[in-house]
């Protein structure tokens, strides 16, 4: 938790004055059984003073009151504080995760960050609201509330100093058993996250195939390993309140015993026997609060320890110390690059690529399933970085680059087309902030997506659903394309997205492409061999290694990969005609 109290940041007044109000607190609170048993019962009560009795019963009245206003305003510093504390340390695990790499997110799951930022950030913040006002309140009270009842009677006070070993011990016990339990908790709850956002992303998927009793079988096992998880946690924790109240109570009924044995012999007063009682119980209530500390910060520890993976992990991308500024053109090379998405040379998912792609250049890449096509492209735009060899952009290294100047010179369009909720208008400006509407058209109008989007009532400011629900996979396909477009890339890569659209549609698309922009690189994954054959050159992989590599005419004599997916899909073509 240490670790984690730079993120109280602006909320540092709040921090001290919760603390310090629970001072007051608990020093009015110390004072109220004296000022009950030394001066209301012994002065007052045992006179008959009626005079005594109000003022004393006024004066504990006014106490009782001033320690509630102190208790409602360190709530309300805490609360406070603890919100503005979760809100920055949120931010900062957003901050972080934008930073991270793809092979960083492949470390974490999606559920699991989302886990992260919410339970864990939650429990987080509980624990730190607690620690702020009970951590402070529970050993201050315990030791005012003891130094009280020894200078009352040090011969009774003294059976609470022998009961807190007992209860540390205990407590070690509890949390030493719990622990694990509420670690185990916690996992759980991402595979939970996960399966309940399988099944919402892919819901038409799932009422398609009529698996909705299958999604709900596995929802229900996973549900059922949290709440077993859970139980076993809660029942080992739950000993803590017996354990307590085991010790308090047998030291409230020696007191009893003792004090009233004393008081008949006159060694203590009515008064010190009841301030003595109050003291015990307050003793009582401290060693409670102590007990579901230790239970919360049990609990917070699990989701400490899975933050700090967060924002401990190092992202393996950043920017050089002295980075270039300017991707001169399009031109892409590379030389001797091997890549393993584990780091490991004998675990290759790229082989030995070398190739050369001029600025300007239309180049397609086929290849079966698993050749590693999207691994290729990917490298480009420094996603993630080669393992061996040289990549270059421009002329140089990726690795010299800017960031945020790479990436703008890159634009790619991935297999899985991602739109956000908001207008067509504001998806499409996700290339560029600034875009006007007459560069959005146009972009449109490259992607061919300007004739369905005039076909909507309220045309570029027609609403999209949530991952572009309401809009066709073709559609889609064609906005992101337009959104791509707006970047004004140097580098343009398809990855399969025009998969979802008719021939003719993904031919005027290409052909506005070589028309329109010809001076920008475009790297075209398809699986259709129509959308590469009037390419530059076409690349072709398989298992991670670049085979073949020419223009269409050539291969069509010297690759026997593209011959056969050449001739399998004329063939089929015929057929179906």
């Amino acid at each position: 938790m240490k670790e984690l109290l730079k993120y109280i940041g602006k909320y540092k007044f709040h921090t001290i004055m919760a603390p310090l109000c629970i001072l007051f607190e608990v020093a009015i609170e110390t004072l109220i059984p004296t000022v009950m048993g030394k001066m209301l019962i012994d002065k007052a009560v045992s006179q008959g003073n009626m005079d005594l009795i109000i003022k004393y019963g006024l004066l504990l009245a006014g106490l009782t009151l001033l320690a509630l206003f102190f208790g409602i305003v360190s709530g309300k510093f805490a609360s406070v504080a603890s919100t503005g504390f979760a809100k920055n340390l949120r931010a900062d695990m957003y901050r972080k995760i934008q930073k991270f790499s793809f092979a960083n997110i492949d470390k974490f799951s999606t559920s699991s960050l989302v886990t992260r930022m919410t339970t864990d950030v939650m429990n987080v913040r509980q624990a730190f609201q607690m620690i702020l006002r009970i951590t402070v309140r529970a050993p201050l009270q315990f030791i005012t509330a003891v130094v009280a009842s020894l200078i009352i009677s040090p011969s009774l006070a003294k059976y609470f100093l022998y009961v807190i070993p007992f209860l540390i011990i205990g407590l070690g016990f509890i949390i030493y058993k719990a622990h694990p339990w509420f670690e185990k908790v916690f996992s759980t709850y991402d595979d939970l996250n996960l399966t309940v956002q399988e099944n919402v992303r892919s819901v038409r998927e799932v009422k398609s195939y009529n698996l909705q009793d299958d999604e709900t079988k596995k929802f229900n096992n996973v549900s059922e390993k949290v709440f077993k998880y859970h139980t076993i946690a809660e029942k080992i924790v739950a000993f803590n309140r017996p354990v307590m109240q085991s010790c308090i109570y047998a030291v409230l009924i020696i007191i009893a015993v003792v004090g009233a044995k004393l008081t008949v012999q006159n060694y203590m007063t009515t008064g010190e026997l009841q301030s003595l009682i109050s003291y015990a119980l307050q003793i009582m209530m401290s060693l409670m609060m102590i007990s579901m500390i230790v239970v919360m910060l049990t609990i917070a520890q699990a989701s400490i320890n899975r933050i700090k993976e967060v924002l401990n992990e190092v992202p393996d991308i950043n920017n050089p110390d002295d980075p270039v500024k300017n991707v001169k053109d399009g031109s892409i090379e590379f030389r001797d690059v091997n890549f393993s998405y584990a780091k490991n040379l004998d675990k290759l998912s790229l082989k030995n690529v070398n190739i050369e792609i001029k600025s300007g250049e239309t180049i397609g890449i086929i290849g079966g399933t698993g050749s590693s096509k999207t691994t290729l492209v990917q490298l480009i735009p420094r996603l993630y970085d080669v393992t061996s060899g040289v990549l270059l952009v421009g002329g140089e290294d990726v690795k010299k680059y800017d960031l945020k100047v790479l990436r703008d010179s890159v634009a790619m369009v991935l297999q899985k087309n991602v739109l956000f909720s908001g207008t067509i208008k504001e998806n499409l400006r996700w290339g560029n902030q600034d875009a006007t509407d007459e560069e959005i058209e146009r972009a449109c109008k490259l992607a061919q997506a300007e004739e369905f989007i005039s076909a909507f009532p309220d045309k570029y400011d027609t609403y999209i659903e949530q991952g572009g629900t309401n809009v066709s996979g073709g559609q889609r396909q064609r906005l992101c394309i337009a959104r791509a477009l707006l970047k004004s890339p140097k580098i343009l890569i398809l990855d399969d997205s025009t998969s979802a659209v008719d021939t003719q549609t993904d031919s005027l698309i290409r052909k506005a492409f070589r028309e329109q922009i010809p001076d920008i690189t475009k790297l075209i994954i398809a699986q259709r061999i129509s959308s590469v054959e009037d390419a530059d050159k076409v690349i072709v992989m398989d298992d991670g290694e670049i085979v073949d590599f020419g223009t269409p005419s050539e291969l069509m004599n010297t690759s026997k990969i593209y011959r056969e997916v050449y001739d399998s899909q004329m063939k089929g073509g015929a057929i179906n005609e």
